[in-house]
């Protein structure tokens, strides 16, 4: 997702459109990007890691993005 700190002109713009489409009462729409993968780990704490480090050195722009994950066992 953005950094709430930075502007989010995509998420503005669904906002604005939202009550011309009939759709009322929601405010502040940010708007990021979903990412789904697969991993095998000895663990979940592995699976974890191995991902916060995925997002960490290549998934996520730290500059202007910040992440969170779910874990899901398969």
């Amino acid at each position: 997702m953005p950094l709430r700190e930075l502007l989010d002109p995509q998420g503005k713009t669904v906002a604005g459109n939202m009550p011309h489409m009939g759709i009322m009462g929601v405010s502040n729409v940010r708007v990021g990007k979903h990412i789904q993968m697969e991993l095998e780990a000895e663990d979940e704490d592995a699976a974890r890691a191995l991902v916060e480090e995925a997002c960490n050195k290549l998934l996520a722009n730290k500059i202007m993005e910040s992440f969170s994950f779910t874990v899901h066992n398969a």
